[in-house]
């Protein structure tokens, strides 16, 4: 137990680095040629492997997937075995693997050349088996596993899935996909929600606290504490904004003066409050939020009515933030 177990650490991040470094030499015209194939293809993306290359292949799928290409995982071994049904016509298939020599790989290579789908490898070895069958080559060749036996995939499966991160986002560029895009794919999580959910989706389970202008400070008193969120508006006869008081305007006011009988909210209000629409995306109110240093934002109309409040709360129990 006397290794140095930080060196030991900071030796592999520094090999797996050199790794993807090394990639930068094999962006050529084959890694090109399988972005155009893929965004051209009517099919969808069949990504095939065994081993820790069929978990990078997970890996890349689910990033496809979300990022707007269409795309499905076939183990090697069920693919020999019957799962070669589920590839179509039209279908682009992906074979990954270090050695591009393995049994399975070997069977499952000409199979799918005869069905006349396109093959695409991303392989370790540009003289194997599998880069030789293969329609386009990504080359993912590396010097040494960070493995101190040079042994257990490491720097290898590193490199295989910054080549599949590299490929969705050139797909994603040529796309023109948009985080509107992956909102629809990802509703579920709190990145979604930053990428659709909005102010009027939230404020609407709010009370909506006000005041007319005339009204005595004990009204205002009365609205905030009703309300629970910190604050009331306080509107003209018509509904329309002048202001907001919070329970700090009030704190403030009392160390200022014992009479309160005859104050009224026109006394006491912030004029010019923050203010929101509801169409407004919540992630965008919450960096009104952030930037004033505040709690509570005004929704109203463009016309300037009062429709209620979005406090920080709601953001956060959102899961906004």
């Amino acid at each position: 137990m006397n290794k140095d177990i930080k060196a030991i650490a900071l030796r592999t991040i520094e090999m797996e680095t050199e790794s993807v470094e090394g990639l930068q030499s094999f962006i050529d015209n084959g890694f090109e040629d399988a972005v155009k194939t893929i965004h051209r293809s009517k099919g969808r993306v069949v990504i095939t492997g065994i081993g820790k290359s069929a978990i990078v292949g997970q890996k890349i799928v689910a990033t496809l997937n979300s990022t707007g290409t269409p795309s499905l995982f076939m183990h090697a071994t069920d693919a020999i075995h019957g799962d070669l049904g589920m590839v179509q016509q039209d279908d682009i298939v992906i074979i990954i693997s270090k050695s591009g020599d393995s049994p399975e790989v070997k069977v499952l290579a000409p199979l799918i050349k005869s069905f006349g789908n396109t093959l695409i490898s991303i392989v370790g070895n540009v003289n194997s088996y599998l880069a030789l069958q293969s329609h386009i080559v990504l080359n993912t060749t590396v010097k040494q596993e960070a493995c101190p036996n040079n042994l257990a995939p490491t720097s290898s499966t590193t490199a295989q899935m910054v080549m599949g991160d590299a490929l969705a986002v050139c797909l994603m560029e040529l796309s023109g996909f948009t985080g509107h895009d992956f909102a629809k794919y990802h509703p579920g999580g709190n990145l979604g929600k930053r990428l659709y959910l909005r102010v009027e989706d939230i404020y609407k389970l709010n009370a909506k606290p006000k005041v007319f202008h005339t009204s005595l400070l004990k009204d205002a008193i009365i609205e905030i504490t009703k309300g629970r969120l910190g604050a009331t508006a306080v509107v003209d006869d018509d509904n329309s904004v002048i202001g907001i008081i919070t329970d700090g305007d009030i704190r403030r006011l009392l160390e200022k003066t014992h009479d309160l009988r005859n104050i009224t909210a026109s006394d006491v209000l912030s004029a010019n409050p923050k203010s929101v629409q509801a169409d407004m995306l919540a992630a965008e109110a919450l960096e009104l939020l952030k930037k004033f240093d505040i709690s509570q934002l005004l929704v109203t109309e463009t016309s300037g009515k009062y429709m209620g409040i979005l406090h920080l709360h709601d953001l956060i129990k959102e899961g906004i933030i």
